[in-house]
């Protein structure tokens, strides 16, 4: 399993414009090979910014590396320079292979 993040530092007062950017988008994750699961995370404010990440679960970095490849990638990111404005830098992208994965089994029905 593999894990893709991007960390956005958000200026204050454009978080909503960030959040409806995401939240209104057509999302076509689910059709690419090896798509798990998808997180938009808000996270602490800061005196500047509010910190927001991106949490994609992907079956394999293979898998990852595939759609980052694609055309369903550049659809997906076009026009993301148009809103550098929302952003303290740019998205910082960090990728994690999981070493562990624990669960919470369901309990039997009896």
């Amino acid at each position: 399993m593999f894990i893709a993040m991007n960390r956005f530092r958000v200026r204050k007062g454009a978080e909503a414009e960030f959040e409806a950017v995401w939240l209104d988008r057509d999302v076509k994750l689910r059709k690419e090979p090896g798509f798990v699961e998808f997180h938009m995370l808000r996270g602490p404010e800061a005196d500047d910014h509010r910190l927001y990440v991106s949490h994609t679960i992907w079956a394999s970095q293979e898998d990852f590396v595939a759609w980052t490849k694609g055309e369903a990638f550049r659809e997906a990111h076009k026009g993301a320079g148009s809103r550098a404005s929302l952003y303290i830098g740019g998205p910082q992208f960090e990728g994690f292979e999981v070493i562990q994965t624990v669960g919470q089994e369901a309990e039997a029905v009896a």
